[in-house]
């Protein structure tokens, strides 16, 4: 099945106000820029977004963000972003911050069809407690606060040939509406491969979704990627949209640190 679509507006023309949205990257490393752009340009609003971070002022989600598209964000990481803490603070955005990787294996169990795990992280904080801001109010009063969690005693291994109990919490799986990824490589079929560490959280968010949309820099025929070396398979994703070489080589650095060249012997 040939899943390429035209470009990256037709891709996201479904999108719609209150849908929710995986979106794959990690700071601004293997985001979807293009497709982000093209769904602001759509003008949807009210989405629920589930990321690791919801980008940089001004670039990645926090383009949606700045335009207030943005409901509610499920992530990990949020401290790079001045609008995102303002938003929150001012009780205008929803924010359930989860462990890394919780939300990791939330999104990979929401793909394969677990409803829910049992993980030590977040074991006796208010993670599992409960008690965590998600919503503020306009004075600054806790609106919405997160729910306690399902707790449970499972007896594992001490390391020592015995075995002692250890409580759990229960995490639910997450499953999105739309999930937008970026790949380096792709063929028709949906068949991805990331490179190096742009892979991050792009084929979790990709798995989670219902329709799977990814942009890819480079677009081959089906055949010509090596099995062994597919990261995602095309099961998982029903649009492909191929980017220009401009577009492709459009990266922007989250953080750049320079130092002085040393200088040689030779110079001095």
């Amino acid at each position: 099945m040939d899943k390429v679509v035209r470009d990256a507006a037709d891709a996201v023309a479904d999108i719609g106000d209150g849908s929710s949205l995986s979106v794959g990257g990690f700071g601004l490393c293997g985001i979807p820029s293009v497709l982000i752009a093209a769904l602001h340009d759509a003008g949807a609003k009210d989405l629920e977004v589930v990321s690791n971070n919801c980008g940089v002022d001004g670039a990645g989600l926090g383009i949606l963000l700045g335009a207030g598209r943005i409901r509610r964000v499920v992530a990990s990481y949020v401290g790079e972003n001045k609008e995102f803490a303002r938003q929150y603070l001012a009780g205008e955005l929803e924010v359930e911050l989860t462990p890394q990787g919780t939300l990791a294996e939330r999104l990979r169990a929401g793909g394969s069809g677990i409803p829910a795990f049992y993980t030590a992280t977040g074991v006796g904080t208010q993670v599992a407690d409960g008690g965590l801001p998600w919503r503020y109010a306009a004075d600054g009063s806790v609106f919405v606060a997160s729910p306690a969690k399902e707790t449970r005693a499972f007896a594992t291994s001490d390391g020592a040939g015995g075995s002692v109990e250890r409580t759990f919490v229960m995490e639910r799986a997450i499953v999105t509406d739309f999930g937008l990824v970026r790949a380096w490589k792709g063929d028709r079929h949906g068949n991805l491969v990331f490179h190096e560490s742009a892979r991050n959280f792009n084929p979790l968010t990709a798995m989670a979704a219902r329709v799977a949309i990814a942009e890819v820099e480079e677009l081959v025929e089906p055949g010509e990627l090596d099995a062994d070396a597919i990261h995602l398979p095309g099961i998982y994703v029903q649009r492909v949209v191929p980017l220009t070489p401009e577009q492709a080589a459009d990266k922007k650095i989250e953080k750049r640190t320079v130092r002085p060249r040393p200088t040689t012997a030779q110079e001095s």
